[in-house]
């Protein structure tokens, strides 16, 4: 088995001007960064080409959603190819945000992941337990499902990195500790074994985002099943940097 790349995603959500967007160009140019470490933004559509041009070219350009289809009567959507016209070839796809403020269900989520793979782009399918569902002890179940629901949609998991975000855990400033944290990573990882296979559960990059910052990010990037994070809110400023090089 080749050793899984560690994935740094920045999701920069409903935030950012042209002016903010310079800033975090500058701070990530400046770097250093860890030259082992693949870095992905996340940026608001509207900003997607400008961040393309502005951002250092090693440092790949997300889209934080889109649609299933190519195109059509889907006000206020954009599509795979549009994303991939403007020179970026990721998406975001699932966001808790996503699910528990704009409602999207396992199966949207799940055909638009099969058309975003479809159409070429690369894909960070998020998905992770509530507080009152880990409170009653159904972390498990919850991920299983989401993962299973994902599953027949995916054709080609090495464009595929899955970003574990327990929701109780985004945006709160509590954070699971590296050991729940890599407990749940290493069940997702098993789960890819039994429902899978034994190389997809290997090469797969299982990332980790909630409340990542600078402080929690080198015990977490030490657990052997995480390889990765998606960073909310530290993303915009130069600690971004420091989660980046969490392995140096």
């Amino acid at each position: 088995m080749g050793e899984r790349k560690f994935f740094v995603g920045g999701n920069w959500k409903m935030n950012g001007t042209k002016s903010e967007i310079n800033g975090i160009a500058e701070f990530l140019k400046k770097g250093p960064l860890d030259p082992n470490v693949e870095v992905v933004v996340g940026c608001p559509q509207c900003y997607l080409a400008y961040s393309r041009e502005t951002v250092p070219h090693n440092i790949g350009v997300a889209a934080q959603n889109c649609y299933k289809a190519a195109k059509g009567a889907y006000t206020g959507e954009i599509a795979p190819g549009m994303i991939k016209d403007l020179g970026c070839e990721w998406v975001i796809l699932g966001h808790s945000e996503r699910r528990n403020v704009f409602g999207e269900s396992d199966q949207l989520i799940s055909e638009k992941i099969g058309f975003a793979l479809s159409e070429g782009l690369k894909v960070i399918p998020c998905f992770g337990e509530q507080l009152a569902e880990r409170e009653s002890g159904r972390t498990q179940e919850v991920v299983f499902s989401q993962l299973a629901a994902m599953k027949p949609n995916i054709t080609d998991w090495s464009r595929v990195v899955l970003a574990y975000e327990p929701v109780w855990a985004i945006g709160t400033g509590k954070t699971a500790t590296p050991q729940q944290a890599q407990e749940v990573h290493a069940q997702l990882r098993q789960w890819l074994r039994d429902n899978v296979s034994e190389e997809v559960a290997n090469s797969t990059r299982i990332i980790y985002g909630g409340s990542v910052t600078a402080a929690t990010c080198k015990e977490l990037a030490s657990m052997p099943d995480i390889d990765g994070f998606l960073v909310g809110g530290a993303s915009l400023k130069p600690e971004f940097v420091a989660i980046i090089n969490a392995k140096c």
